[in-house]
This record gives C-alpha cells, structure tokens and sequence, in this order.
C-alpha cells in the first residue's frame, strides 16, 4: 500500500486578489446620485409630489446611466407590477377589508425590491432607478400609501416617456 497523499488546508488566494469580484466591484464603482428627500408618502403629501417632483426625478434617470439601460419598457414592467398589487390590495371593498389585504399581500410588494435589484445586476437599470424603486416601494405602509405610490410612479412613468429616449 501506497502512503496517502497529504494536503495542506491552506487556501490560495483568487487569482483577483487585491480587487473586488464581479457585482462587488459594480456596487462599489456605481453610486446612486438621485435625491429621493422629497418622495414621501402619508396624510400629508407635498403638493408638488406628481408634479415638479416626479418631473424632476424622471429626468434625472432619463439623463444618467447608458443607452442600453431605464428602457421606458423595462421601467414600465415595474409600474405595471405595482399597478397589479395596487388592484388587488385597493381594488374593492371598505377600509377595512382593504388593510387586511393589504397585511395579506405587503410581502410580495416589498418584493418588487428584489426584482429591481436583480434587473440592476443584469444591467437592464441603473443605480439611480434602483435607489428610486426602493425608496418608493420602502415608503410603502399601508394601502393609502401605497396607492400613492402607484400614482407618484405613474407621474414619473409619463414624465419620463417624454424625456428619455429609449
């Protein structure tokens, strides 16, 4: 019988060491710059919220990232899904029924944060649209808000039609 080779545990370090792999090294190079202060939702709303505020935040998008990034029709699936909760959470019924819907399905609209974020790392939106989802979809409390929210997007969704070029 032949001895049995012995390894050493050490381990080698990446044939990238000194540098950040993959979407560690995207988060790191890429930083939001979209003021999103002004996006809140509740009893007391910023009278400019589907106005000057979602103008302004539609062409900041429209004017950052590259080409290939913020399609209208990729940012408008997110819209779309939002839409889709918003109906079944605020569709039908009294306050009530509404916020035990609500209670019922705020989990998968909280996930719409994963989606972004995934759509991010494949490069179909930018920082700045993520940053913004989130902030809106984070302000998201209740069934009040978030028809606000589906509103405040659907503001920023016409803005940006209108000034982006994809």
């Amino acid at each position: 019988m032949s001895p049995t080779p012995q390894y050493q545990s050490q381990r080698q370090p990446p044939q990238h060491a000194g540098r950040p792999a993959g979407r560690e090294r995207d988060q790191r190079s890429s930083q939001s710059t979209i003021d999103t202060s002004r996006i809140r939702f509740g009893e007391e709303i910023d009278p400019l919220l589907y106005a000057d505020i979602a103008q302004q935040t539609a062409q900041a998008i429209a004017g950052a990232g590259k080409r290939e990034q913020n399609k209208s029709t990729q940012l408008r699936r997110f819209y779309d899904e939002l839409i889709l909760w918003n109906e079944k959470i605020n569709g039908s019924g009294n306050a009530e029924e509404r916020a035990h819907r609500y209670a019922e399905l705020v989990p998968l609209v909280k996930m719409l944060k994963a989606k972004v974020t995934y759509a991010k790392g494949r490069g179909h939106v930018d920082e700045n649209f993520e940053t913004l989802f989130c902030h809106v979809i984070d302000a998201i409390r209740d069934a009040k808000t978030l028809e606000q929210a589906k509103l405040f997007m659907e503001a920023f969704m016409g803005f940006y039609k209108a000034t982006a070029k994809g």
